[in-house]
């Protein structure tokens, strides 16, 4: 299988090297705009080189992996639905989900399958927390708790163009419910803090520590915690409680957190760091999955759709934030 790749920043270097290393890619074409990051790659792994997302895509891949620039998204999603390239595409697909839409359309009438980054799909647990709920061994489900706690911020300059907390990092565990569930949200409440952090924040409305309550269409609650300042360490977890049994995903020896129960030891291992390191076998995984799409053998395991959905979430808890109140998902979606 020949595979291109847009994009070579922090992720899109760490995908080339989960792609070069996957059995299924015979060969790995990688473009960038910036060409220091192109001979990087080129010189570190076995790869072709375009010098432009036009080239690669008309160079014969049978797939394409997008990690580009968020703005750069649609543009690249759209080239590649319209010559016929199956493609994997970085979240979000566009910053305003009503925008995503026409792209999941045209996707659809042309009959080309995409795939969006939601690496927690792929991680054993959560996906063995979905499937507990999906056998029914927990029972009613009533409460889930999802969990992303950053060591420490991005850099400025990404936070002024990210969207802000809930569209850039809330929307995994946005995500996350919706897979381990099954289930869609119908109304959020969020609150949030900028106290204590980078001016930067206050400065562009945001905040960087941020709880929100998801009601679901059962009547399940999802409880979501955020933040860009964790020092011990990157923290991904997610729990779902039923009437009959709970479970946890993440709850591990690497877990970033420091029990002050006398006599405990756990966790006791060194603390996960960076979300690459954390999810590394959930990302080869993902990409693996990307092979099977562009082989036909799967259909797409996190579409479009899916995306959309999970940004309407995070356009609701936006809202919610600024105005101080519930915001059901039909609010925004609809407006």
């Amino acid at each position: 299988m020949r595979l291109g790749l847009i994009g070579l920043g922090r992720i899109g270097a760490f995908h080339a090297r989960t792609l070069t290393a996957l059995p299924e890619v015979e060969a790995l074409v990688v473009t960038d705009a910036v060409p220091a990051a192109v001979e990087a790659v080129a010189a570190a792994l076995p790869v072709e080189t375009a010098t432009s997302p036009e080239q690669l895509l008309a160079s014969g891949v049978d797939g394409v992996v997008i990690a580009a620039a968020t703005d750069a998204h649609a543009e690249l999603l759209v080239a590649a639905v319209a010559a016929g390239v199956p493609a994997f595409c970085e979240k979000p697909v566009t910053r305003d989900p009503a925008d995503a839409v026409a792209v999941d359309e045209l996707a659809r009438r042309r009959g080309v399958a995409v795939q969006i980054g939601y690496p927690r799909r792929f991680d054993a647990a959560f996906a063995a927390a979905r499937d507990a709920v999906a056998s029914g061994e927990l029972g009613s489900v009533h409460t889930v708790r999802s969990t992303t706690l950053d060591p420490a911020p991005p850099p400025a300059g990404y936070l002024r163009t990210s969207g802000g907390i809930f569209r850039d990092c809330a929307v995994h565990d946005f995500d996350a419910v919706r897979f381990v569930t099954g289930e869609e949200v119908v109304e959020v409440y969020a609150s949030g803090t900028a106290r204590g952090g980078d001016p930067v924040f206050a400065e562009i409305g945001d905040v960087h520590t941020a709880a929100t309550v998801l009601v679901l269409e059962s009547g399940a609650q999802a409880v979501i915690s955020n933040t860009r300042y964790n020092a011990r360490g990157y923290d991904v977890r997610l729990e779902v409680h039923g009437t009959r049994d709970s479970v946890a995903a993440g709850l591990e020896s690497r877990l970033p957190l420091r029990s002050t129960e006398p006599g405990t030891t756990f966790p006791g291992g060194t603390p996960h760091t960076f979300f690459m390191d954390r999810l590394a076998d959930a990302f080869r995984r993902e990409l693996a999955a990307f092979t099977d799409v562009v082989a036909g053998r799967i259909p797409s395991p996190c579409t479009i759709a899916d995306a959309v959905a999970v940004g309407w979430i995070a356009e609701a808890a936006t809202r919610s934030l600024a105005e101080h109140r519930p915001v059901t998902v039909a609010e925004v979606r609809d407006a």
